[in-house]
């Protein structure tokens, strides 16, 4: 039996030869070069963590504001346009005969009044048109006749019936020249509504073309070429889409650290960059339902942004309060969990982090490090207890 137990123990040695025993790996592998950053603590601010939406700055349907037969539309949905740029047309053809007819009305009061057709000043002497002046010297012969009778009455030359006629014939010659200037006053009252009407017709025909009211994007084409629309038919909705409005409901335990002018960090998903706003509008209540309080900051927008997005928001309330920060890209994150490399004696060296908020390349590190810690930007694969070399 020993001899057997011998034999076994000499035939296990000999499956691991000394060639492989020598091949392992040891500690005097050659340390990876590492970029290092130190933990500070540094001015990151405090803020307000919140939820929102964006909406269009503004938001407006440009309609016709004449009835008519669309005959062109110059632009459809997604179209960039410009704050009076034309972007559709009605058939004029109409307008412009009801402009013709309106010179044509004009010119014939302007002839009534003794005026020039086709001239511009609408200025009249009453006492010189021909209505007037023939009044006037039917009167004034009326007011001769009426004081030469009576003269002669008051020498007993003619009866008294005569002065009497005088007189009804002086009355009604002074009549008809009152009736003459309220003539010319009625045509020149004519002549200024001719006038009217006449811009009028022509603004009709202006209004034919449908202008961009502001700056914007299309957002909706709501008329064909060929289709007749009433008067105030939309044609086109557009909306501004710089700056965006974030609409966000702060809660009520914040709401008294939240003021107009602050500074907000908003990011959306899918998108890694930080667009920074400012609170411009609160609501003057708490919502009774929510216990929230609504606020509305004014966010650029470089492109990627679209009304109607959900996003997440950072009011900062104090720009000066410290926090323990690293640089972005010394945080790992591995199957939910965060967590830095630190250099310790030569080695790697993992150490779990809960972070706070983010701050463009900085993040806040809640708990797991301490301020002068050196962690390793960019670890890539390193793990803990590998040599490492660290490199300006």
């Amino acid at each position: 039996m020993f001899v057997t137990l011998a034999l076994l123990s000499t035939s296990c040695k000999s499956d691991y030869p000394a060639s492989s025993r020598q091949n392992r790996p040891d500690d005097s592998k050659a340390a990876r070069q590492v970029k290092t950053a130190r933990v500070e603590e540094t001015p990151f601010g405090e803020a307000v963590t919140v939820n929102g939406t964006l909406a269009a700055f503004d938001q407006t349907t440009a309609s016709v504001k004449v009835p008519g037969r669309l005959r062109s539309i110059t632009v459809d949905l997604g179209s960039v346009v410009r704050r009076g740029q034309v972007i559709a047309q009605l058939e004029q053809q109409d307008y412009k005969l009801r402009v013709q007819q309106a010179e044509a009305a004009l010119a014939q009061a302007r002839a009534r009044l003794g005026l020039s057709p086709d001239g511009s000043d609408d200025k009249v002497n009453e006492e010189q048109t021909g209505t007037v002046r023939s009044a006037q010297a039917v009167l004034d012969e009326a007011t001769a006749n009426r004081n030469r009778s009576l003269k002669l009455v008051e020498q007993g030359v003619v009866a008294r019936s005569e002065f009497d006629s005088a007189d009804a014939a002086y009355k009604v010659a002074l009549s008809r020249y009152q009736d003459a200037l309220e003539e010319i006053r009625n045509r020149q009252a004519l002549l200024a509504q001719r006038r009217s009407e006449l811009s009028l017709a022509r603004q009709q025909l202006a209004d034919t073309a449908v202008y961009a009211p502001l700056d914007g994007v299309v957002q909706e084409k709501r008329a064909s070429v060929g289709e007749y629309l009433a008067a105030g038919a939309p044609v086109v909705n557009i909306v501004r889409m710089d700056p965006l409005r974030l609409r966000a409901e702060v809660p009520e335990r914040d709401a008294h650290n939240v003021r107009s002018g602050q500074n907000v960090r908003v990011t959306i998903d899918g998108d890694t960059n930080i667009y920074i706003g400012q609170i411009m509008r609160l609501s003057p209540v708490i919502a009774n339902q929510t216990r929230m309080l609504l606020v509305e900051a004014d966010v650029r927008n470089n492109g990627n942004l679209r009304p109607g997005a959900f996003a997440r928001a950072e009011i900062v309330t104090d720009d000066a309060k410290m926090a323990v920060t690293v640089p972005s890209k010394a945080i790992v994150t591995f199957a939910g969990i965060e967590k830095v490399i630190l250099v310790q004696n030569g080695k790697a060296l993992e150490k779990p982090v809960t972070t706070g908020r983010r701050n463009g390349d900085w993040t806040e590190i809640v708990t797991g490090i301490n301020v002068g810690d050196q962690v390793v930007v960019d670890p890539g694969n390193l793990q803990s207890g590998q040599a490492v070399e660290v490199v300006e």
